[in-house]
């Protein structure tokens, strides 16, 4: 089992919850975040004063999935977040260790 997260830019999310309900991830997790990478933010204009927006929103998806579904999950997750401009974001694969589902106690695959 690996668990992949995808930092992606907001206004994508629906392009990839939909790409990844092609592919059969069935749940996922979603949470608005904050970050910086290469682009190291812009410029902004606030009541006529200037300043720079360091930390950028993002939206960070994440979905347990079977070792063998990652290569199909990581391609849709490209597919469906990229632009083609900076900031398109990230995709990290880590393994899971276990999983067990609070409701019925099973572990492993069946919990996902």
């Amino acid at each position: 089992m690996k668990l992949v997260t995808a930092i992606i830019k907001p206004f994508r999310l629906e392009e990839v919850r939909e790409a990844l309900a092609a592919v059969g991830v069935t749940g996922m997790t979603v949470t608005e975040v904050k970050g910086v990478g290469r682009q190291k933010g812009h410029t902004e204009q606030y009541r006529g004063a200037e300043y720079v927006a360091d930390f950028l929103p993002k939206i960070k998806v994440e979905a347990a999935v079977p070792a063998g579904a990652v290569e199909r999950v990581v391609e849709a997750l490209i597919q469906a977040a990229r632009t083609g401009a900076i900031g398109d974001g990230k995709i990290f694969v880590t393994d899971l260790g276990q999983v067990v589902r609070v409701r019925t106690g099973e572990t492993g695959a069946q919990a996902l």
